[in-house]
């Protein structure tokens, strides 16, 4: 385990276009070029969730319009119907909802058949003890902490359960496995989800909403690398 631990992934920052002008995107995607890791996609479906933001042809537009890895999150019905086209559209990493996939691990068969990794996300009352004997199959596990649906929302501590769980058991099982943690992550709150075990961080608000947002976002790798270093 020991040997597992020494290498550790490095810090992924993904500011939440769900907090930028969605007028101008691409001009979001090169207001942190070079200072963030991915560009964090929210794709909500007015069915899942009950907000409706962007959809294939966005994700394509910005495939062509910026270097930065996608990573697509989506909250909608029906994964297995629309996930691989993501995918095929060139997206670095397309998670979907546990609560939405009837076979989530044939699902990130097809995902990684695709091009893509394949990412798995779990909402607020969603145990994550449910799905630990799958996580081999997946790249990511998202963890949400807030309720999926809306940007701007309070972070939620008692997540971070959740993630230590998830840490212990991708540990102990040597799995090579992205936590990443969405919902009210800012400069408060990243460290606490770095030292429970989060390794990506999703942050919308605490980036775009920021004066400077490739500073922002650096301040916040800034956090989370100090939290998860070695006392």
């Amino acid at each position: 385990m020991a040997q597992f631990q020494a290498a550790q992934a490095d810090t992924v920052i993904a500011p939440s276009l769900l907090a930028a002008d969605f007028a101008r995107l691409a001009e979001a995607a090169d207001a942190v070029e070079g200072a963030v890791d991915w560009l964090h996609v929210d794709v909500m479906d007015n069915h899942f969730v009950p907000n409706l933001t962007l959809g294939p042809p966005i994700v394509k537009s910005l495939k062509a319009a910026t270097g930065i890895p996608l990573d697509c999150h989506l909250m909608i019905e029906d994964p297995a119907r629309w996930a691989v086209g993501y995918a095929e559209l060139g997206a670095y990493n397309v998670t979907f909802h546990a609560e939405a996939s009837d076979d989530p691990v044939a699902l990130a068969k097809d995902l990684r058949a695709a091009g893509s990794k394949a990412g798995l996300a779990i909402d607020r009352d969603t145990p994550v003890e449910d799905y630990l004997d799958l996580l081999p199959a997946f790249d990511t596990l998202l963890i949400m902490t807030i309720k999926a649906g809306f940007g701007g929302q309070q972070f939620l501590p008692a997540m971070l359960d959740k993630v230590r769980t998830a840490r212990a058991h991708a540990d102990a099982g040597h799995l090579e496995l992205r936590i990443e943690v969405d919902g009210g992550i800012a400069d408060d709150t990243v460290a606490a989800a770095a030292e429970a075990g989060a390794d990506a961080f999703v942050a919308g608000t605490a980036v775009y909403g920021a004066d400077d947002p490739a500073e922002a976002a650096r301040r916040l790798r800034a956090r989370a690398d100090a939290a998860r270093s070695p006392h």
